[in-house]
């Protein structure tokens, strides 16, 4: 079994793809736009969203995360959802997070914790919340 995490953008995919790319060294496996789905899907679309993200594969690390526009339908929202990152070093770790934070909002800062030689909580520029750490062995 394997569960992937599947971000919906609503119309700003393209834009968390490149800031994944930059922030977290992402690389794009597949990149499909709603332009390029069968006719008889596109007669059900909105107008206008053939360009925008229908489905996305981001590979960050060694796990898939699954990116989309979504509906299209305005502000996206990750309430409840929050991606773990495990460092493998304090320096890696800190500049993830000093990646992933740019734009965005810092909720703990990087500190060392019982369970990990550093840990921070952020919520980075498109409001997907994220936990950085180095655990320690």
């Amino acid at each position: 079994m394997n569960i992937q995490p599947y971000l919906s953008f609503e119309g700003r995919a393209h834009e968390a793809i490149d800031f994944y790319k930059s922030a977290g060294g992402a690389e794009v496996k597949v990149v499909m736009r709603f332009k390029d789905a069968p006719h008889e899907v596109q007669a059900r679309m909105s107008p206008g969203v053939g360009d925008e993200v229908m489905h996305a594969c981001i590979r960050i690390g060694e796990s898939d995360v699954f990116v989309s526009d979504g509906r299209c339908g305005g502000k996206a929202t990750f309430s409840g959802v929050t991606l773990t990152i495990n460092a493998g070093s304090d320096g890696e770790a800190d500049r993830l997070f000093a990646a992933l934070g740019n734009g965005g909002q810092v909720t703990m800062p990087m500190a060392e914790t019982f369970f990990a030689t550093c840990f921070g909580m952020l919520a980075d520029k498109f409001g997907v919340n994220w936990m950085v750490l180095n655990p320690k062995s």
